[in-house]
């Protein structure tokens, strides 16, 4: 197998440099379990495990390898087993906020940052044209998207059960500018073909959507295989089961990679306000010429905003969908800050406590 075929590129090859010296080679992680990764190098599939040093030295859950990025590894003799030792430097991640391991809220515990997929090149954001289409979410995802550093293609599917197609393009051309907007059937094997010229060799592409959009079913149909598992959807609210349990990366036959995911209730956002900025790019723009620079769009005379949604220009849910995730990111932002500070307390404690145990024996 040709690495080159696997998303191996120039930058990943100067990182790896360093390592080559310790005779390591490099993998790439396609799938993640609790207690161990499967990877993909030129030579073939292998387990992984990660090296004691990579554990003691992993502070964050984003520290860890996930579906898509690029380690260093060392094989084990004689056995189809390997140890990775070092992560690449990520090009992009999709990523979302996720309470700490345990399953606690929130508000019982720290937030870390989930990463979906790693290295990716394009994200497919799948909208079912059914009881799953809502534009508020839609939004949401863009702007997830916007912000990891992959650029997204709109995935309309269930065209077959979808009476008014060309006002839902329509409707989402309004929020997703210049974004490509691809309607397809996974059902009826219609549209993949305009699918797959957003899948060049060498390209890694992630799918990601809520239960029961298709997303299986369609990478089925880019494969030319019923290779992953598909459910049935509720005809009632449109939900699907998680036929998808965990993250894999997956070789099309014609060149690319793909990664599927399992749906998503919801997605929480991680970062910081550039992607939302890009989708919501109307309404900063609009925010440059009310009449005071801190205006809080609030109700102050010359509110070029509040005149917007008056006249009809400007969505009123739209502008409401855009203050909620502002105001989640920022709350989010002020809790990464306190993380960050509460780590490098603990840190410091168990530094000066090594030297207490020290200056005892000296």
């Amino acid at each position: 197998m040709n690495i080159e075929q696997l998303g191996w590129n120039s930058d990943f090859s100067k990182h790896f440099t360093k390592y080559e010296n310790d005779g390591f080679f490099p993998a790439r992680i396609t799938c993640q379990y609790k207690n161990g990764y499967d990877v993909l190098t030129e030579s073939g599939e292998y387990k992984a495990e990660l090296s004691g040093r990579f554990l003691h030295s992993a502070t964050y859950r984003s520290d860890f390898p996930a579906v898509g990025d690029w380690t260093a590894v060392s094989v084990y003799p004689g056995e189809k087993r390997v140890i990775i030792h070092r992560l690449l430097p990520r090009q992009s991640v999709f990523s979302r906020k996720a309470a700490s391991s345990g399953g606690m809220p929130e508000s019982g515990g720290r937030t870390d940052e989930q990463i979906l997929a790693a290295n990716i090149d394009t994200v497919f954001l799948v909208v079912g044209l059914d009881g799953d289409y809502n534009m508020r979410r839609i939004e949401r995802y863009l702007t997830a998207t916007w912000d990891c550093g992959a650029s997204p293609v709109m995935v309309l599917n269930k065209t077959d059960i979808c009476d008014n197609l060309a006002e839902r393009i329509d409707e989402i051309s309004t929020i997703a500018i210049d974004v490509p907007i691809c309607p397809v059937s996974a059902a009826e094997n219609t549209g993949i073909d305009e699918l797959r010229e957003h899948v060049q060799g060498g390209m890694t592409v992630v799918f990601l959507g809520s239960s029961g959009v298709g997303k299986s079913t369609i990478i089925n149909c880019l494969l030319g295989e019923d290779r992953l598992r598909t459910g049935e959807v509720r005809v009632y609210d449109s939900r699907g089961r998680h036929t998808t349990t965990h993250r894999e990366l997956i070789l099309l036959p014609d060149g690319g990679v793909v990664i599927d995911t399992p749906g998503m209730r919801e997605l929480q956002l991680w970062g910081n306000e550039d992607g939302l900025k890009t989708t919501f790019d109307d309404i900063e723009m609009l925010a440059e010429q009310c009449r005071f620079r801190d205006c809080s769009h609030q109700g102050e005379p010359g509110c070029a905003i509040q005149e917007a949604i008056e006249n009809g220009t400007l969505d009123k849910k739209r502008y409401k969908n855009y203050r909620k995730m502002q105001q989640e990111l920022l709350h989010q932002k002020r809790r990464q800050d306190n993380n960050a500070a509460r780590i490098e307390r603990d840190k410091w404690k168990k530094i000066a406590k090594s030297r207490r145990k020290l200056n005892k024996h000296t």
